[in-house]
């Protein structure tokens, strides 16, 4: 049985691999062709326009794992219809950049078609002993679930292979769980799926990329995984309620981080600007792609705990968590990702310097 189910892993993960790598260079044309360029500015880090429809590649990688390895069900067709709706809202944005209004209107219909037609919700929590029913609030509260994780992965795609990086190290941890625990359900392919579409995504777009993911895949990334984690809320309430936002830890903090960051500033919360966690490691002579890859190895740190966690060993998970929770405390202090702590013009003054 085991071997099977290594067999079955290990052919969703290579065919969707090869079919994203091998599709890549055609979206790339296309993207050129319509002219959907992610073009350079004083925020953004590259120096040259590059194709940004990346996302669609993912998505179609996605739909060939659905139709060789999925099952139908009133909760996939659900999952179908919202994602399509998420995709053409990033495409559209791709191409001509949209009122930001306009694109939470596409994120929330996804998500209400996810809760009121899959009736995907959370519904209770049950961790640390105590025990939450949500009841009819349940339905606001996945919708903010879902939306959250669509705008977590929009905001870390900041530098070449980060996203798309951090969302393998999801899939490649929700999957492993999932064999532990021998839950082989919808949850198990639509995880190997995306594992194998984000890899064959990741040949293209590691440093230095040759195409970005555009909103059409941080939306799409960011939903995929959302549904995932509820999938698993309706089987295991502990480790599906911490398990997905540990791994997810970068992303979260990144967010939380800005929000504390432009609301002590008196900006808007949507405000743009190059404090996020990605630039403060840059403003320290990291490059980017060291950046990248140090980010990688934090979130493979949390995925490790968290498997531990899963192996009946939390004491030896709670320590990791601890230790990582305090290089991450330090990071705040030692940086301006949330106050300015008086480096903010001399980061500037050297980044100059080094230009």
């Amino acid at each position: 049985m085991f071997n099977e189910v290594i067999m079955r892993t290990f052919l969703i993960v290579l065919v969707t691999f090869i079919f994203v790598a091998l599709i890549m260079p055609s979206i790339k044309k296309i993207a050129l062709h319509i002219e959907a360029l992610d073009v350079p500015n004083a925020r953004k880090i590259h120096k040259k326009p590059i194709p940004r429809l990346g996302g669609l590649g993912m998505y179609l990688g996605f739909l060939l794992g659905y139709m060789l390895f999925g099952e139908t069900s009133a909760i996939m067709n659900a999952i179908l219809i919202s994602s399509f709706i998420i995709i053409l809202t990033g495409v559209i944005d791709d191409i001509k950049p949209i009122k930001p209004s306009t694109k939470f209107l596409g994120q929330l219909a996804a998500a209400c078609i996810i809760v009121f037609y899959g009736e995907i919700l959370l519904k209770h929590i049950d961790a640390f002993g105590i025990y939450i029913d949500f009841g009819i609030f349940a339905y606001p509260l996945t919708i903010f679930f879902i939306l959250g994780c669509i705008n977590c992965m929009n905001f870390i795609d900041g530098l070449d292979g980060l996203a798309a990086g951090i969302s393998s190290i999801y899939f490649l941890t929700i999957g492993i769980i999932a064999i532990i625990q021998n839950k082989l359900g919808l949850d198990f392919t639509l995880t190997f799926t995306m594992l194998g579409s984000t890899l064959g995504f990741l040949v293209h777009n590691f440093y230095p990329a040759t195409i970005f993911m555009g909103d059409s895949g941080s939306m799409f990334l960011g939903f995929i995984i959302s549904v995932i984690a509820l999938l698993g809320f309706k089987n295991v309430t502990m480790t599906s309620f911490i398990i997905p936002l540990l791994i997810l830890a970068i992303p979260i903090l990144d967010v939380i981080f800005a929000i504390l960051r432009r609301t002590l500033k008196g900006q808007k919360i949507s405000t743009p600007d190059k404090y996020h966690i990605h630039h403060q490691l840059l403003n320290r002579n990291f490059s980017e792609r060291t950046v990248v890859l140090i980010i990688y190895a934090i979130n493979i740190l949390f995925a490790m705990a968290s498997i531990i966690y899963i192996l009946k060993t939390p004491k030896i998970g709670y320590i990791i968590y601890g230790i990582l929770l305090m290089i991450i405390l330090l990071f705040v202090i030692k940086t301006n990702v949330v106050f300015d702590n008086g480096k903010e013009k001399k980061e500037t003054k050297n980044k100059k310097e080094r230009e």
